[in-house]
């Protein structure tokens, strides 16, 4: 945690930022005495600062009700943030740290309408082959696969699951629905050589603050430096970096 130094910082937007927090949390209209009764400000200060949050629209109140909510300057200020983010450039840096630590290839993952694509990749070790570049759709059996069908919206993945399953056997379908609990239980996906002899992955989430599944990290190489299990000390790096990682995005 970033230590402040003292003298250095408003004290009263403090306060007024501790006001909003608080609105926000509870989820519902509140009444002045309720936003009172959370924040233990005196009422003439409350009221300051209401008046103000309101003349800004930060909070909007009904006329009616006398009740407070979240105004649509934050809605503004939230979707200005939407629109900045970038997702691969945020976690670009992660991704090189990862790659050093593993000494294995990297990639990113987003979710397309034929299923999860590799949209970056980093790889220090350009002479390793692992038959998957930008641009390559990566099935279900894969990590990568794995993490999306264990958190993507059924109603989004419906299609490609089914036509996913139709071209592995009933007891592999029956295999990868056992897997998808324990990906969601552990948050984290492993693969042997599911595309390429003797190269295996592992693979984890990047949620969002709704945890919504922004894309996967994937950790690809010959299968003898690459985890088996959620034992080994590589995957409880990846386990810990991936919460890191979505961090970035509120979760």
């Amino acid at each position: 945690m970033e230590i402040i130094k003292k003298g250095t910082t408003i004290q009263s937007l403090q306060i007024g930022m501790g006001i909003v927090e608080s609105i926000a949390k509870q989820g519902r209209p509140l009444k002045f005495s309720d936003i009172q009764d959370l924040t233990q400000i005196t009422k003439s200060n409350l009221y300051k600062y209401l008046n103000t949050f309101t003349q800004l629209g930060v909070l909007y109140r009904n006329k009616d009700t006398g009740e407070y909510v979240l105004g649509s300057k934050l809605i503004e200020y939230g979707m200005a943030a939407v629109d900045q983010e970038n997702v691969i450039d945020r976690i670009s840096p992660f991704l090189h740290d990862i790659n050093e630590k593993s000494s294995s290839t990297v990639l990113f993952s987003l979710w397309t309408h034929n299923g999860p694509m590799i949209v970056k990749d980093v790889n220090t070790n350009r002479g390793l082959n692992i038959g998957a570049q930008i641009g390559t759709l990566l099935p279900i059996r894969s990590a990568t696969g794995k993490v999306f069908m264990a958190f993507m919206d059924e109603q989004i993945i419906h299609e490609w699951k089914a036509n996913e399953f139709k071209q592995i056997p009933q007891e592999l379908v029956s295999q990868l629905e056992k897997e998808c609990r324990f990906v969601i239980e552990k948050g984290i996906a492993f693969a042997r050589e599911p595309l390429v002899s003797s190269v295996s992955s592992v693979s984890f989430p990047v949620f969002n603050y709704k945890k919504k599944i922004l894309g996967a990290v994937t950790v690809v190489g010959f299968s003898e430096f690459i985890p088996k299990n959620e034992y080994h000390e590589l995957s409880h790096y990846f386990i810990q970096i991936s919460k890191e990682i979505s961090g970035c995005f509120g979760y």
